[in-house]
């Protein structure tokens, strides 16, 4: 189950010589959509924010092909929300919604822009990320 949804076109060059989409492609996505709701969604200030956040942690499962010109489903929830580090989970799926295609997570450290030292998740940043996080 997840809690936010956005579906992400491929491109001609996400496929490789084997004709499907590269591994490379499915990291990529996954950051995409975490990274656009953060913006989007949550407020998140990516020029001039005080708190920035770090990957320290990715992860994906791959479970079916796909290639373009298909379009991607990405579910994104958050599984863990700590003081300062939050783990995204996500899916991608076929344009159907059935059929997985990969199964990743991706760990974010929230640091002082400045310092680099571990720092609170701001406040309205975090009242949004509580809206994703589902309990299973």
């Amino acid at each position: 189950m997840y809690a936010h949804w956005e579906t992400v076109p491929t491109r001609w060059k996400d496929n490789d010589v084997y004709g499907h989409m590269n591994n490379a492609v499915h990291y990529s996505l996954m950051d995409t959509v975490i990274n656009t709701w953060l913006i989007r969604t949550a407020g998140l200030d990516i020029h001039g924010g005080d708190a920035i956040g770090l990957c320290v942690e990715s992860h994906c499962v791959y479970k079916a092909s796909i290639s373009f010109p298909e379009a991607v489903r990405v579910g994104l929830r958050i599984g863990k929300l700590g003081r300062s580090s939050v783990r995204y989970e996500l899916g991608l799926f076929r344009e159907d919604g059935e059929t997985v295609v990969a199964e990743g997570h991706f760990v974010h450290v929230f640091v002082d822009r400045e310092t680099r030292r571990p720092a609170e998740i701001p406040a309205p940043l975090r009242a949004a990320m509580e809206k994703l996080v589902i309990d299973e």
